[in-house]
């Protein structure tokens, strides 16, 4: 860690003014288990034997950084005991002995430290409770050296999310604990500018991900409370951002009501959710494109429709952004069709790079590439070293009704010497959407054999049955009857196996449709999803 064993000097606060909501769902079986010993985070459970947990061999990676993070705190609130407020105080003990000093490993990680002070201030109340003068004290003096060390590392914080949380969570401390106006000031304008910096014109966040307006807006609507309930002025950027965020987000909802899963998006809880939609004051239809973000959706009838026509918007933003171009997802009725992958939650990093592949997106992969290549650095990250230079779209609707959307990217010129295009057109009454996968040969400087393989896959959501009806056929069926034929022109639909990494249960076994063909044969694929009545 960039920070060792110095000592941190910070003020005691006489008092706590406040303790901002928590708007995330809340789970009495969770603190039952924890009030036990036994804590089930990440995916993973660890009975700790009456044994601290802070002196065991934790489970995984992310168990760790759940457990360090305390986000859990919320669900020993729904129990309302004394009991729990103890339990609590007892873990927090626990971990300010062996880790409030020792600013070094996963408890001192930027996004860990972040998520603990916001869970601290949120939870004080009942971690307080009943509480005598030597815990307060200890709590109060950690709460201030946490944001001490906050302020010092925002600067070497990677660009995106972070940054952000940083200056949420010290807008939170300046308002809970007593203040100056000119202290709380500060606090609100380095606030305002992360939110200038992050938050697009169109209400997305820079790193393109769905779930990140989703987890910042859990965590501004609370401040801006605060704000609000205190009598202070709010920051100028915070209102304006919330309100563009709002319209970002109903943008990737998709009919089933979850998020569509592009860039690092994952599993969303419904009460998740519709716990931070019933404050949304800007409520009416989706937008049909996000400039800033590089998204396109078409609606039509029931049926919706959500693509990726953007890149990441800077190599630093990279890290965390998937291969996922010119791939789409599709919704109708009450249900996911056609999805990507998504990310896993809890998994490894083996699956975690896996699931940024273009392999794990549905779109067209080329010679079994991904259409991004990820550097590994250790001091830059698995940034993209090689990526699409441009991708182009154009929207429009034809002489029958139909919405349309071409787009192309040349993620494989340089390797390969072929631009990747895609068509889509929905028709007016939303039951047929047909598509076209084609390669048109680039100007290369480097004489590319003309041949290769490419496949385009169709990664279907697991609630959907597939039926092979045909070789060139396939029907998805939701639970309720809703059907679909899939089909394609002069090739033939093989159902595969497939693994979904954004079920909220974790890995889960899944299928696809995968249409291949080789490029001396043909380049063009024509394909159709047509509604059975």
């Amino acid at each position: 860690m960039r920070v060792r064993l110095y000592r941190m000097s910070a003020r005691v606060p006489d008092r706590l003014i406040v303790a901002p909501t928590d708007l995330r769902p809340l789970d009495t079986f969770v603190a039952e288990e924890i009030m036990e010993g036994r804590f089930p985070l990440a995916g993973r459970e660890l009975d700790t034997n009456g044994v601290s947990p802070f002196f065991l061999e934790l489970p995984s990676r992310a168990f760790a950084d759940r457990l360090h993070s305390f986000s859990w705190l919320r669900h020993l609130r729904s129990l309302k005991t004394p009991e729990a407020s103890e339990c609590g105080r007892s873990i927090v003990n626990q971990w300010l002995s062996t880790h409030g000093r020792i600013f070094e490993g996963i408890a001192w990680e930027d996004d860990v430290v972040v998520g603990r002070l916001i869970a601290w201030l949120s939870h004080s109340p009942v971690l307080l409770n009943g509480a005598d003068s030597n815990f307060y004290r200890r709590f109060a003096r950690s709460l201030m050296v946490h944001g001490n060390y906050l302020e010092r590392m925002h600067g070497s914080a990677m660009p995106g999310e972070t940054r952000l949380r940083i200056r949420i969570a010290l807008a939170m401390l300046s308002l809970v604990v007593p203040n100056g106006a000119s202290q709380i000031r500060r606090a609100a304008d380095g606030l305002d500018r992360e939110i200038e910096a992050q938050i697009l014109a169109d209400g997305g966040h820079v790193s393109r991900n769905p779930r990140v307006t989703l987890d910042l807006l859990l965590d501004l609507l609370p401040l801006r409370q605060t704000y609000m309930n205190l009598g202070h002025d709010l920051p100028q950027r915070l209102i304006p951002g919330i309100d563009r965020m709002y319209p970002a987000l109903r943008f990737f909802r998709h009919q089933d009501g979850d998020l569509a899963l592009f860039n690092g998006a994952t599993a969303t809880r419904a009460n998740e959710l519709m716990s931070v939609l019933r404050y949304d004051e800007t409520a009416g239809q989706p937008f049909k494109a996000l400039p800033h973000m590089n998204f396109q959706r078409l609606t039509a009838g029931n049926t919706v429709i959500i693509a990726d026509a953007g890149l990441p918007l800077s190599l630093d933003l990279s890290r965390q952004a998937h291969a996922g171009f010119l791939s789409f997802e599709m919704s109708a009725g009450r249900h996911r069709f056609i999805v990507n992958s998504g990310a896993p939650r809890f998994a490894s990093l083996a699956y975690r790079q896996m699931a940024r592949s273009t392999a794990a997106h549905s779109t067209l992969v080329l010679n079994e590439t991904s259409s991004a290549r990820l550097m590994p650095s250790p001091f830059l990250g698995p940034i993209f070293a090689e990526a699409p230079d441009a991708i182009r779209m154009t929207r429009g609707e034809n002489a029958q009704g139909e919405e349309c959307l071409s787009l192309s990217h040349d993620g494989y010129r340089s390797a390969f010497g072929w631009i990747h295009h895609r068509d889509i057109r929905l028709s007016s009454d939303g039951n047929r959407i047909s598509g076209r996968d084609y390669l048109v040969r680039a100007e290369t400087r480097h004489s590319t054999p003309p041949g290769g393989e490419a496949i385009v896959r169709f990664h279907i959501h697991p609630a959907i049955d597939l039926i092979q009806a045909g070789h060139d056929a396939v029907i998805l069926k939701a639970p309720d009857g809703d059907a679909w034929i899939f089909s394609v022109d002069g090739g033939e639909a093989v159902i595969s196996e497939d693994i979904f990494f954004a079920d909220p249960s974790g890995l889960r076994s899944s299928e696809q449709i995968e249409v291949s063909f080789n490029l001396i044969e043909r380049t063009e694929l024509d394909w159709q999803l047509l509604r059975q009545k």
